[in-house]
């Protein structure tokens, strides 16, 4: 879903770790962040250890499961190559005692990830610009369709029909969009 590599708003607590907001907000299991989420960018710099950097408000966090070449293996978290990237800034170890507090940062997903994590973000609910969501909704396919079984569009429930056909989006800035699907 290129909704999902462009970013989405995702609500959470910030002033957090980045391991409690992966662990603990996201409820993602602590071994699928050690074994499967292998590159992780949390303002466009390099994460190896995700207990040392906090998450502030309006931070981007990009998430990627193993990266093909050379690339990916320089870019993997806590890998052999990673000193390769020296010249990279990090974001390992940049301390931000700020008190949680409610927020809003931008979560983007990569190639394997996008399939696993996107139906969570998405029943969890995502922020985005309106005319963003009505792309989204124009371009989906009758497995989606059949899938869906409710659709809040701001908190108000709306028929798929309506967010396919469009022009719902004139006016407003964002939306925040959750769908609950069939259970398979």
């Amino acid at each position: 879903m290129q909704l999902f590599r462009t970013g989405v708003g995702v609500a959470v607590r910030v002033g957090c770790s980045l391991k409690d907001l992966l662990c603990r907000q996201f409820q993602l299991d602590e071994s699928y962040v050690d074994r499967r989420i292998t590159t992780i960018f949390l303002d466009g710099k390099p994460v190896d250890a995700v207990g040392s950097v906090r998450i502030r408000e309006g931070s981007t966090l990009a998430l990627s499961a193993a990266m093909p070449g050379l690339a990916g293996a320089i870019l993997r978290r806590g890998g052999a190559l990673a000193p390769l990237r020296a010249n990279i800034p990090r974001g390992d170890g940049e301390r931000n005692e700020a008190p949680e507090r409610d927020g809003v940062i931008t979560v983007k997903l990569f190639n394997l990830l996008t399939r696993e994590l996107a139906p969570a973000f998405l029943r969890r609910g995502v922020l985005l610009p309106a005319a963003e969501a009505e792309a989204f909704f124009s371009g989906m396919s009758g497995e989606f369709r059949t899938g869906c079984r409710e659709i809040l569009l701001d908190g108000e429930r709306i028929g798929i029909d309506a967010l396919e056909r469009g022009g719902w989006a004139a006016g407003v800035g964002a939306v925040a969009l959750s769908v609950e699907g069939v259970e398979g």
